[in-house]
């Protein structure tokens, strides 16, 4: 029983990977007419990849979601709003120091930022610049975390304050410096990586699940999109203030 079950994971986790196999084969033996170099390494990296998001997703299902789910459920029940505003933040920022995505970002940046002249070469000056980066866009995302739980608390229009973000980001593009701009565009799509999207996808459904007149489908989703669009902003700001 436990083996057919591990066996029928496995299987799901090969057929979501399936397309991106198929893909790199076609183009490898039919546009490149080569043979895959390394074969051997090859598939004992598939075999890898297979196998850690067979375990990625089971620990999501186990662990990630119904916490999330259960504190959010709690902090409702408490009635306090400071203590659930002041989760949502941490919640935020933590879970997007912690995303390796950015942690990749933000030091290529800090190379290439060295490479163009714009900072100091120095392993110090790197060492600021990403860690400023990282800290500009994990504050950004506790702050769109905890403006995406007001909205489900007061019931605002996603849309409204969705259209009024982007209205913003274009015109900071407008004043931002030309080194920046990429990088936080980048930064939008980093933080909605693998440790931030289940704990937040799970904090929105639970809190939405917990009040009453609030749809876990209709109010519960959306947070996502905050924690996308405020490092935009905050990532041109750090621009402007570095690069001036």
């Amino acid at each position: 029983m436990i083996i057919s079950i591990i066996l029928k994971k496995i299987t799901r986790a090969f057929t979501d990977l399936l397309p991106i196999i198929l893909v790199i084969a076609f183009f490898q033996i039919v546009v490149l007419k080569q043979s895959l170099p390394q074969m051997g390494d090859v598939l004992f990296g598939a075999f890898l990849v297979v196998t850690g998001l067979t375990l990625f997703v089971e620990g999501l299902e186990m662990g990630l979601f119904p916490i999330g789910e259960s504190m959010a459920h709690a902090l409702a029940r408490k009635g306090s709003l400071f203590w659930l505003l002041c989760f949502s933040f941490a919640l935020g920022f933590s879970t997007t120091v912690a995303e390796p995505a950015l942690i990749a970002v933000a030091w290529e940046a800090a190379e290439i930022a060295s490479q163009g002249g714009l900072i100091d070469p120095s392993q110090e000056s790197l060492n600021n610049y990403a860690l400023g980066l990282r800290m500009s866009v994990a504050f950004s995302v506790g702050l769109a975390i905890l403006i995406g739980v007001l909205r489900i608390l007061r019931g605002w229009p996603i849309h409204y304050l969705i259209i009024s973000g982007y209205v913003l980001v274009m015109l900071m593009t407008i004043i931002a410096p030309k080194e920046i701009i990429g990088i936080a565009y980048d930064a939008g799509g980093v933080t909605t990586s693998t440790i931030t999207v289940p704990l937040v996808a799970a904090l929105g459904v639970g809190l939405a699940s917990s009040i009453r007149g609030r749809s876990p489908l209709v109010d519960g989703f959306g947070l996502i999109a905050f924690a996308s669009l405020l490092p935009m902003i905050f990532v041109m700001g750090y621009g402007l203030i570095l690069f001036g």
